[in-house]
């Protein structure tokens, strides 16, 4: 499956793919920046129950954009 038809698919399903959201952040098929996309559209759609996860692991990919950004 090429990468950005995988990319796809995870954003539209992120929860079959991943257990947790912090699993996204390791997933190093992937960049920080793809990964803020799969998380976000996690958020979209996720129940309350995951959104501390999903949230607490958005913000870890963004502030590690933030120190790649500043080196």
């Amino acid at each position: 499956m090429a990468k950005k038809k995988l990319l796809e698919d995870i954003k539209a399903h992120p929860s079959r793919f991943y257990r947790m959201p912090g699993d996204v952040a390791r997933d190093r098929r992937f960049d920080d920046g793809e990964r803020l996309e799969i998380l976000q559209a996690w958020a979209h759609d996720a129940d309350a129950g995951r959104m501390d996860q999903i949230e607490e692991a958005i913000a870890d990919v963004r502030r590690r954009l933030t120190n790649h950004a500043a080196e």
